[in-house]
């Protein structure tokens, strides 16, 4: 594959010049209708599939919102009148919803404003109460960025961190962790499900090895949850990360599952009135809580049914893509894998360009917390992915309320414009002669 700077330098040449087909024949990219989308007009709001950057709200949760948004209004911390009780009956129910869906007790979840806040909550609060003994905190390159960030944190404050590679199916190795684990460790953190390439890690294995080391596990299961089955009894997850906005429901509002028994002791990193059992101080706002609760709910039992419809929808996606285009490459293991998030590298197709191609669909290229970055995913690197396939991934997202037309129509979509970038591209004709572009020794001016 070509360097950045090479890809950049052809772009430059493309855009300048007009370049001479196989077949002899001149084209003028600027004015051949075969290869402009200036024509193309968006007829009402792009079609949606980023649903692992964040999903719509269901209706019933919003139904389930609307009175505490109104006439309930009261604070949930308020004991000494009716306003307040019905607020906190509220909140207990929802805190009661959340447990079910993960075989908890309610008294084990704690409300926060999201997975970031959870994060941050385990990884420092657990690091910082056992810093006094135990400096030693391990992690996987492919966590979320506000975990690696805090465990970054943590490198400033004097603790050591393990950065667990990972292998080219972005899955860890038990052999590795296992090696990792010293008598100073006293916390795991890897991720339930990832949300670049929805690969999903051992965590039943990784929470039975931790069990039988004495160290905490915590997973990000920002993207599981209500989504695939968890148990964290089951699982021996000490602490898990909760998510209200990527599962149908409202954004502000998440949870931490905090183990009881045997209790797990955080440092809280929020002073103020001790609320969340002085984990998490700050006024739970209730018609949050409220729809968080009614989101676990609906997952809890539709589950299996919209597992069925991902995968579904996943295959059909991927065989109509791969039956058209040649020297795509699925991104992640494609059996321990979460089917609604596919990540896709279009060889000799620079990724923002498809993006901006596939205008009237609404997609990604890797994180939205890290999007706003030129570099190439950092995930998708840490599984080996060449530079230049790194820069052509799309992440799709599909979600429950995708459909079987959106899904044709993005796929349809695809092909169409990967076809005409690749016919774009000199890089791609090559290759279609049988150059050999890796061998190529590229001068730079």
């Amino acid at each position: 594959m070509l360097s950045r700077w090479s890809r950049k330098a052809v772009d430059k040449y493309l855009a300048f010049q007009v370049l001479r087909s196989t077949s002899g024949r001149i084209r003028h990219y600027s004015t051949d209708k075969q290869f402009s989308i200036k024509d193309e007009v968006l007829d009402g709001r792009p079609l949606y599939l980023d649903a692992q950057a964040t999903t719509s709200l269901d209706p019933r949760v919003l139904d389930a919102m609307m009175p505490y948004m109104t006439a309930y209004y009261g604070n949930p911390h308020s004991r000494t009148h009716a306003y307040g009780w019905e607020s906190e009956e509220a909140v207990e129910k929802a805190r009661s919803q959340v447990a079910s869906l993960i075989g908890a007790d309610p008294k084990e979840v704690v409300f926060t404003s999201g997975a970031t806040e959870s994060n941050n909550i385990s990884v420092k609060g657990i690091a910082r109460f056992y810093g006094v003994k135990k400096k030693h905190v391990i992690t996987t390159q492919t966590e979320h960025k506000c975990v690696l960030d805090s465990c970054r944190a943590l490198e400033g404050e004097g603790f050591h961190v393990t950065y667990l590679p990972v292998q080219s199916n972005g899955l860890i190795s038990m052999e590795e962790l296992e090696k990792a684990i010293t008598p100073e460790t006293s916390l795991v953190s890897v991720m339930t499900v990832n949300n670049e390439i929805g690969v999903k890690q051992p965590v039943a294995e990784i929470g039975r090895l931790c069990k039988s080391k004495k160290v905490f596990f915590h997973t990000d299961a920002a993207q599981a949850i209500g989504k695939i089955p968890i148990d964290v009894n089951k699982m021996n997850i000490d602490l898990m990360s909760i998510s209200g906005h990527k599962i149908y429901g409202p954004k502000g509002i998440g949870a931490l599952y905090v183990r009881r028994k045997p209790r797990v002791r955080v440092e809280a990193i929020q002073s103020g009135g001790g609320q969340e059992r002085g984990l998490r101080s700050g006024t739970v706002p209730t018609p949050l809580a409220v729809g968080l609760g009614a989101a676990c709910d609906i997952a809890s039992r539709e589950m299996e049914y919209d597992h069925r419809w991902m995968e579904f929808l996943s295959k059909r996606l991927m065989d109509k893509i791969f039956a058209e285009l040649p020297q795509v490459i699925r991104n992640g293991d494609p059996v321990q894998t979460y089917p609604g998030c596919i990540n896709l590298s279009f060889a000799y197709v620079e990724g923002e360009s498809l993006l901006m191609a596939l205008k009237d669909v609404a997609l990604s290229s890797g994180s939205a917390c890290t999007s706003a970055s030129l570099e190439p995913s950092y995930v998708l690197r840490a599984i080996g992915t060449d530079e230049d396939l790194a820069h052509s991934s799309i992440r799709f997202g599909i979600g429950r309320f995708t459909t079987i037309e959106e899904v044709d129509y993005t796929a349809e979509k695809c092909i169409k414009h990967v076809t005409r970038l690749r016919e774009m591209s000199p890089l791609w004709e090559m290759v279609q002669e049988g150059v050999d572009i890796k061998s190529i020794k590229w001068s730079q001016h």
